[in-house]
């Protein structure tokens, strides 16, 4: 059995030192209440220093990630916790990229993913300052799983998750800022429908636990659903945020996803 902690919180827009110290609170008040708990990868939201805004990348940090980065692999050493740090924004060679970093127990980053599929649709710009990743699958092999790299938009990229799958992936971390205009009569329920239904079919088609971590809260103009997930590979919702600040965790089983990928191996048929 494995121990993932997925963090879901609404950022204050573009004040990262409050953003990174309400991480601090959230993950150190679970650890409090929950030290029997066994803790093998904890998952943060995109944006999750900055928030979604049109100034989020006014705040590049280097291609390793800044002080941000450094941040988490505090943490990822006090508790020995590998860390799926959500997103920064990261510049290199004057580019700027959408960037999750994968830390290890030692604090350690041993992976990145640059997000691919930009947000380009319903008015987002996401792809004018953006540049995208290379078309790549990432799959990071932690001293506990083979976990592969995903992010918000993608999700609506199906064959995305189906390589991540090839490539060995067990577990697949999403974090997302799956956002909707609060204009827009009834378009939080339809986007919050639309994100738990494609959740729920990349972790069951894929035979993989699937972990999304997301924004919630209501910063104006733009809401967040919140709704983080952990999802088995039979579709079972093991845990589940509503729209506030949370940290939900769940025991997954990874010899279910060794075991249904041998006997029944759609994830890797054509």
């Amino acid at each position: 059995m494995a121990g993932i902690l997925s963090i879901q919180f609404e950022p204050v827009l573009n004040e990262i030192d409050k953003n990174l110290k309400k991480v601090k609170t959230i993950i150190e008040n679970f650890v409090k209440e929950n030290g029997n708990k066994k803790l093998d990868l904890i998952v943060l939201p995109e944006f999750f220093t900055t928030g979604v805004s049109h100034k989020y990348v006014d705040f590049p940090t280097p291609k390793d990630g800044g002080a941000p980065i450094e941040f988490v692999a505090n943490f990822a050493k006090k508790y020995s916790v590998n860390i799926a740090a959500g997103t920064i924004i990261t510049k290199e060679d004057e580019k700027l990229y959408n960037t999750m970093f994968v830390l290890n127990r030692e604090g350690k980053t041993i992976a990145k993913y640059n997000k691919i599929h930009l947000f380009k649709y319903f008015g987002g710009t996401e792809n004018l300052r953006i540049t995208p990743g290379e078309n790549k699958p990432v799959v990071v092999d932690l001293d506990f799983a083979k976990v592969g790299l995903a992010i918000c938009f993608d999700i609506k990229y199906p064959l995305h998750y189906k390589k991540l799958a090839q490539n060995g992936a067990e577990i697949i971390v999403n974090p997302a800022a799956w956002a909707y205009l609060k204009s827009i009569k009834g378009q939080k329920e339809q986007n919050a429908r639309v994100f738990r239904a494609l959740s729920i079919a990349r972790a069951a088609e894929n035979l993989v636990y699937f972990v999304s971590s997301n924004e919630c809260g209501n910063a104006d103009p733009l809401g967040n659903i919140g709704n983080s997930m952990i999802i088995s590979p039979m579709a079972d919702i093991l845990a589940e945020a509503g729209n506030e600040d949370d940290a939900i965790y769940a025991d997954i089983d990874l010899e279910l996803v060794r075991t249904l990928k041998t006997t029944t191996p759609v994830a890797f048929e054509e």
